[in-house]
């Protein structure tokens, strides 16, 4: 018996690869009678699906072939094209040229027809009128079905797989036996049409009655004639393959509009997801950006808030809460700015890659603008600091003099106590001549007291005036007690040469004259011996302030010099006291009897050594004072060399590590997620690192809190490193930044390993500055010598796509970007408009309850707020714009 076998090209295009079906019937086997049945019954009502769109049909699939008119009209209702005129007669060679017309076409859309003749056809041979049709079949209804990049048997095996998988009791693995109990059928139109069929109350020991109902209802709601029966199917041991292909794929073809659908909707989800994500990206960046610019809008008038405090007290509770900002209150904001900068690049990348329009964020939020903000916290926070330590210098040096000036004023005061009544007084109007002379010698000696003291005074008006220089709070007070005693100071001299000039002497005995002489010769070089001892013990008890081991050292030296006086200042000591013993020598020898005191001075013997005695203790004093700051000066030397130390090793560490991560960011021997690992250990390693700060930190407060603010061993400061630190950081989150959305670039754009090197070794090459961006002179280089051939308006273009926000430069980002846009696999404003347009049904609108739907909740949601109202003359009430809001989502218009 003859036979026939069937191959056709796969996937319906040219080329040499065939897909041999394995129903292929034998040269040496019969055709089972029971798939004989099932065919000639299938591929019958297969036949009249399509025929009764051209108002015919046929009854007997063996005859009503022979002449080949109703061939050639099947085909081409099923193809859409014209064949070939027929021929009208009725004679045998008429009806062989009408199939053989027939059976050309077939084998022009590529199906190679291997053992059918025209002839058997015309001569109802039932087997091969069956193989053509099934050739038919094969090519026009199931030869199409491709899911996911796989066609025909396969492709609609797989759909009728993934449709049925949830569903109780089915198991979809071929296309005869998985079929039997009719459970399958069932499941595929409840899973398309849930409303036709309650799948629940379905049993599996009912196999013909779920056959007939999926029959029934295929037939009554989605147009698919009967072309099976349920007897035959159960009863038969293993169903043909052939009936069951060609009545399934009448369900695929069916239901390809809800699938249509399905994708378009899929379609639109995915948009719609990566276009909220960008949303919400937006909005977090423009919040962080609007908190961070209101924290430094409410952080500068702090600081420069210059009104200085009156006590140390005061600036130094200033000076421990801007150290409280510093180490609590703005490293969270470093942190913030860092963040705000990946979020921006992070987000430029997503909107890159999904084809949207840059990111431009309100006025005055530009990464920019926040640079410049930033840039000037910083201006204003590095001078708070400088103003705070100068203001603590300020007071300390005030609150030295104002001491220094209450002691020597106190001293001043002290001595002229008495002295105006003194020179008031007219003693000398009823003295006698002795008296006379006496007074006229006690006035002498007062005006060589009175000149010593000048010095005291000229030293109370200058502090006066350096405490009025430095603004000294309590300055009204300094200048009415300095006032008062340069008042007191020109009455004293008044008074002085008044009586000097009132006074009248006489020379008197010899005797007298020598004792005399003698008094006031005491007089005289007690006053100044006194006048150095009051200095001395002024300078033994003076306060000094010292920042230096080498001042402190200066103080040492010059009262080392003072004590190597003493022995000198001892001498004149003796001979004072030698004038007083020859005194009473005299006295002695010639019975004089000495009434009172020295008449030309207050200074007894007894007050020379009380005085020199309490020099001599003061001394030691003045040793064990000096000696402490000494002890201090080496304390806070150490401070500066411990912090010298730790700063002489991070700053250049920062600095190495900064030059390492730049770089790791160019390098070009290691994929892109060596990179990244290398990365993540350098930063792991900061991490690790900040110990180091915060003991330098520590260091830091103590050498303020000792007011040290010099340190000749580094060159860094504080502020140095704690800049230096902020950039590191930024600096290693940022590259980071840039290495993930490298590998988000790569991965969406399908760039290779190799492909990324070449960019990145033609990026280092034209970036000049090392410093991760070109110029666009560089930019217009490297593209050059790649082959592009540019002139200003192409090259003013490209510039607008890697330099959005007018820069000036372009980054390694950018230009990955741009060497990869023309290859980029993204959705666009477009295929969603045809996605919306399939869930409209193809109208130019699009209305809430097929928005509800078709997409999920959240999604419908998100398009029923931002639609506006589609005004259209086919417009029907709700209607929503679905063309505009596409264009929007790519920024074409305004969302």
């Amino acid at each position: 018996v003859l036979c026939y076998s069937v191959t056709a090209k796969k996937g319906g295009g040219g080329g040499d690869h065939y897909m041999t079906q394995e129903e292929n019937w034998d040269r040496d086997l019969l055709l089972d009678p029971a798939w004989e049945k099932q065919q000639r019954k299938t591929f019958t009502a297969w036949c009249n699906s399509h025929l009764r769109k051209a108002g015919t049909q046929i009854e007997n699939i063996e005859e009503d072939f022979r002449n080949g008119l109703k061939l050639m009209l099947l085909l081409e209702v099923i193809s859409g094209e014209r064949l070939p005129k027929p021929d009208k007669g009725k004679m045998r060679f008429h009806k062989i040229a009408n199939v053989n017309k027939a059976l050309d076409y077939i084998s022009s859309k590529g199906v190679k027809l291997v053992s059918i003749g025209a002839e058997e056809i015309v001569d109802g041979n039932l087997k091969m009128t069956l193989g053509m049709i099934w050739t038919i079949i094969l090519r026009f209804a199931i030869q199409d079905i491709s899911v996911e990049e796989t066609s025909a048997k396969e492709g609609l095996l797989l759909w009728c797989q993934r449709k049925t998988a949830p569903y109780r009791n089915v198991n979809v693995q071929n296309f005869h036996i998985s079929w039997k109990d009719g459970l399958a059928l069932c499941a595929l139109i409840h899973r398309h049409r849930p409303d036709l069929i309650d799948y629940s109350k379905l049993r599996k020991d009912d196999p013909i009655g779920n056959l007939n109902t999926a029959f029934e209802v295929a037939e009554k709601y989605l147009d698919i004639p009967k072309m099976l029966d349920a007897e035959d199917i159960v009863n038969t041991p293993k169903p043909d393959e052939k009936a069951i292909m060609t009545y399934v794929s009448c369900f695929y073809h069916a239901f390809a509009g809800a699938e249509q659908a399905e994708t378009a909707a899929n379609r639109i989800c995915k948009v719609l997801a990566v276009n909220q994500e960008n949303e919400r990206l937006m909005e977090e960046y423009e919040k962080l950006a609007s908190e961070l610019l209101e924290w430094i809008r409410r952080t500068i008038p702090w600081l420069e808030n210059r009104v200085a405090e009156q006590t140390m007290r005061a600036m130094q509770q200033k000076l421990e809460d801007f150290r409280d900002y510093r180490r609590i209150h703005k490293p969270p904001r470093v942190q913030e700015k860092c963040q705000l900068e990946i979020n921006f690049n992070t987000l430029q990348t997503k909107l890159r890659l999904s084809n949207r329009p840059a990111f431009m964020p309100s006025e005055g939020k530009m990464v920019s603008d926040i640079a410049n903000a930033w840039k000037g916290l910083e201006q204003v926070e590095k001078g708070y600091e400088e103003w705070l330590l100068t203001e603590i210098r300020r007071l300390e040096r005030l609150d030295h003099l104002a001491e220094k000036f209450k002691q020597k004023c106190s001293l001043h005061e002290s001595w002229t106590t008495g002295k105006e009544h003194l020179l008031s007084q007219k003693d000398y109007e009823t003295a006698s001549l002795m008296e006379i002379r006496a007074l006229m010698r006690k006035h002498e000696a007062f005006e060589s007291d009175l000149a010593a003291h000048q010095d005291r005074v000229e030293q109370i008006a200058a502090i006066a005036q350096e405490l009025n220089e430095l603004d000294y709070h309590d300055a009204a007070s300094v200048n009415t007690r300095c006032q008062g005693i340069c008042d007191q100071w020109d009455n004293l001299g008044t008074l002085t040469q008044k009586r000097r000039d009132k006074s009248t002497l006489f020379v008197t005995e010899k005797l007298w004259e020598t004792i005399d002489q003698l008094y006031l010769e005491f007089a005289k070089r007690a006053a100044p011996f006194n006048n150095w001892m009051d200095g001395a013990m002024e300078d033994l008890q003076d306060m000094f302030i010292v920042h230096s081991i080498e001042e402190i050292q200066s103080l040492i030296t010059a009262h080392d010099q003072y004590k190597a006086t003493l022995p000198e200042a001892d001498k004149e000591r003796i001979a004072i006291m030698g004038i007083q013993n020859e005194i009473t020598k005299i006295a002695q020898t010639y019975g004089i009897k000495l009434v009172g005191v020295n008449p030309y001075t207050v200074l007894s013997p007894q007050d020379i050594t009380n005085k020199w005695e309490a020099v001599k203790q003061l001394v030691p004093h003045r040793d064990q004072m000096l000696q402490e700051e000494v002890t201090r000066q080496q304390a806070n030397e150490r401070l500066r060399r411990s912090f010298a130390a730790q700063a002489n090793i991070i700053g250049p560490w920062i600095q190495t590590k900064m030059e390492e991560i730049g770089h790791v960011s160019v390098d070009i021997t290691g994929s892109l997620e060596e990179q990244m690992n290398n990365l993540k250990q350098y930063e792991q390693n900061i991490i690790n690192y900040k110990s180091n700060i915060d003991k330098l930190e520590g260091d830091h407060q103590l050498i303020q809190e000792a007011l040290v603010f010099d340190n000749k061993h580094t060159n860094y400061t504080m502020e140095h490193v704690r800049v230096g630190w902020e950039q590191l950081l930024t600096t290693i989150a940022r590259t980071i930044n840039e290495v993930e959305n490298q590998i988000l670039t790569r991965d969406a754009k399908g760039i290779s390993q190799e492909q990324l090197n070449e960019f990145r070794a033609s990026f280092n090459h034209f970036d000049r500055k090392r410093n991760g961006m070109m110029d666009p002179d560089d930019f217009r280089a490297c593209l050059i010598s790649m082959g592009y051939d540019l002139g200003e308006v192409e090259f003013a273009r490209i510039m607008t796509l890697v330099d959005p926000n007018n820069t000036g430069v372009v980054t390694f980002q950018a230009f990955i970007d741009f060497m990869t846009r023309e290859t980029a696999e993204t959705d666009t404003a477009e295929q969603v408009m045809a996605s919306f347009k399939i869930l409209a049904s193809d109208k130019s609108y699009i209305t809430v309850e097929e928005l509800r739907r078709e997409l999920p909740p959240e999604q419908a949601e998100y398009c029923i707020c931002r639609m506006t109202k589609y005004a259209g003359p086919d417009a029907s009430p709700g209607a929503l714009d679905y063309i505009s809001f596409s264009s929007a989502l790519y920024g074409e218009s305004d969302l």
